[in-house]
């Protein structure tokens, strides 16, 4: 039976490479909205195109955009298996799209899992990192943006029933134990 599930938090809260771990482990596709962009832009494919318009400028990608990338997922076949989503719904308008979607497909996401860790411990996080967008000020703007535009969509999972929660406080390893336990892996 294919798994699918959802992974949200902030940035600096390790979950792309806890869905690394995981999507090998369970041999599942593993979705990554930023770099399936970062891959259609650099093969030059229309969406690319048109996504680099707003990536160059440090602009959200449009939710039309990153909508048209998951669906053509979907509709491929190549989620069958079941899948990570990773950074994706991050807006409303994306979490009904693609509930939407999923819906025609007759695809139920098994867990929503929200990876929390306090503030000043992402601002540590991100800041270490010495990239030109990790600025203290910046990281703090980040997840201030970051809440404004995701509370609604763990309120819609929670209401749903399939949200979990996972404290990405401790190593990777020791995450990724609390992962499968609350998943039901371990």
């Amino acid at each position: 039976m294919a798994k699918n599930y959802i992974f949200l938090g902030a940035p600096g809260t390790g979950k792309g490479t806890q869905a690394a771990k995981l999507s090998e482990e369970m041999k599942i596709k593993h979705l990554s909205t930023g770099e399936m962009l970062r891959e259609a832009v650099a093969a030059g494919t229309e969406l690319g195109k048109k996504a680099d318009a707003y990536m160059s400028k440090g602009e959200l990608v449009p939710d039309d955009l990153l909508v048209g990338l998951i669906e053509d997922q979907i509709n491929s076949g190549a989620l069958d298996s079941g899948f990570i989503l990773d950074g994706f719904p991050r807006t409303m308008p994306q979490t009904e799209a693609l509930q939407e979607m999923l819906e025609k497909k007759s695809i139920e996401i098994d867990a929503a899992v929200l990876f929390t860790l306090p503030d000043d411990v992402i601002v540590e996080r991100l800041a270490g990192r010495g990239r030109a967008d990790d600025d203290e000020s910046v990281v703090r703007n980040r997840l201030e943006v970051y809440r404004k535009q995701t509370q609604p969509i763990e309120d819609f999972y929670r209401k749903q029933g399939n949200l979990v929660e996972v404290s990405a406080a401790k190593d990777i390893d020791g995450v990724y134990a609390d992962l499968k336990k609350v998943l039901g892996l371990a």
